[in-house]
């Protein structure tokens, strides 16, 4: 009798598993081609402290140190189903480099986890803004002076 109901479970259990694996790839089949979503069921997250990496690599172009400019810089990205990331954009612009900063800080970042839609690794829109704050003891470089001869 053992034998039977273990004979049983198994069949039941390769079964759920085919029929998943089935629905899985019907689901991937579903799902558009090429989209970028900017919604999905599990956002993109990253696999380390993102507020870390970006202290830790933003600088502060001189620039806009010297001309005194502050803000909020917004960067638009894809997190991509292997957790790439790509299409870095600004959507804001403050001038002086700060944007060029953002996007190039974003274009380096490590992988992040992808996000997920119906269990399938998609490629999603990730907004993050960047706040530039200048320090009050931290003198503002000359800018540079060029010649003509």
């Amino acid at each position: 009798m053992n034998n039977v109901l273990k004979s049983v479970f198994v069949f039941i259990s390769c079964t759920c598993f085919i029929v998943t694996v089935k629905a899985q790839d019907a689901i991937k089949k579903k799902l558009p081609a090429g989209a970028i979503y900017t919604y999905v069921e599990q956002m993109p997250s990253p696999t380390f402290d993102l507020g870390e990496y970006i202290g830790n690599n933003i600088h502060y172009p001189d620039s806009a140190r010297y001309h005194n400019i502050e803000g909020r810089v917004v960067i638009r990205f894809v997190v991509n189903e292997d957790g790439s990331i790509s299409d870095c954009t600004a959507t804001t612009h403050l001038g002086d480099g700060l944007e060029e900063e953002g996007v190039r800080v974003m274009r380096n970042m490590p992988k992040w986890k992808p996000g997920m839609q119906n269990g399938v690794a998609v490629k999603t829109y990730f907004t993050q803004p960047i706040r530039f704050k200048l320090e009050d003891d931290v003198p503002a470089p000359a800018p540079a002076v060029h010649e003509h001869k």
